[in-house]
């Protein structure tokens, strides 16, 4: 896939590793659509990387009509889409019961199934009808892209992640099915699946976890970094033969219970 004038979205495009991929996305002349929450930062990210080639819309990800109007707006401003990347997450951490034995509010886990793993496959199965209907990019029929973002957690949940480690173990459930659904009309579904990186949520938390976290790591022995996601991506678009694949990008990190 030859990225210079597509067009893709990046969900959670404003901060994290959302943004990273945007700012490489347009580093390699991509058009890019920011689907965020925060008004006040997709103002600052259209206007840091260019509003000719960068446009924000309000997107809850678990809402079909705000997303389909978040696609509609997308193609108004720049044609076609051609890749849509899922970095729209939460991370809460909460065990199935407390000091006190009661149970985790089932509200929580719901929650984090349906930004993480309910809202990634609605923007996807959105912006795959609108791809299907697209003419081919390439010679060989290629018509997009979806890469959504699973964790490590998804393989090695640890204590306290039941719901993040669900969400994120579905995203990877999804991956091959969902190639496989779309695989005759060109369009190829991946996965990345971090292990720590240095996002703003994972800054957030105490000193102490990161140092845990980081220590696991067998080499180069420190927190990933949110432009080594962004490159990751940038690789998948331009090897077409990866497909249905999860990949891990954790530096060898392999999760403990805590």
């Amino acid at each position: 896939m030859l990225l210079t004038n597509l067009t893709a979205i990046v969900t959670g495009g404003c901060s994290g590793l959302g943004h990273a991929t945007a700012v490489a996305l347009r580093g390699a002349g991509v058009k890019v659509s920011l689907f965020d929450l925060n008004n006040e930062q997709g103002a600052q990210r259209v206007s840091e990387l260019g509003e000719e080639g960068t446009l924000f819309s309000h997107v809850d990800v678990r809402d079909e009509e705000q997303v389909q109007r978040g696609i509609d707006a997308t193609t108004a401003k720049f044609g076609a889409i051609s890749m849509v990347v899922n970095c729209a997450g939460i991370a809460p951490a909460k065990r199935l019961l407390d000091r006190e034995g009661n149970p985790a509010p089932l509200g929580d886990f719901q929650k984090t199934i349906d930004i993480n793993l309910v809202g990634s496959f609605n923007v996807a199965r959105l912006v795959a009808a609108t791809m299907a209907k697209q003419s081919p990019i390439n010679d060989e029929g290629e018509r997009g892209l979806i890469i959504n973002t699973a964790s490590v957690a998804g393989y090695e949940g640890q204590i306290g992640q039941t719901a993040y480690a669900a969400s994120k173990g579905g995203i990877i459930g999804l991956t091959l099915p969902m190639a496989r659904d779309l695989a005759p009309l060109g369009i190829r579904v991946n996965t990345i699946a971090p292990g720590v990186m240095g996002t703003p949520m994972l800054l957030a938390m105490p000193e102490k976890v990161q140092e845990a976290l980081s220590a696991n790591v067998q080499f180069p022995k420190r927190l990933g970094l949110p432009e080594e996601f962004a490159k990751l991506v940038m690789q998948i678009a331009d090897n077409t033969y990866i497909n249905g694949e999860t990949i891990r990008l954790d530096g060898g990190l392999r999760m403990p219970p805590k």
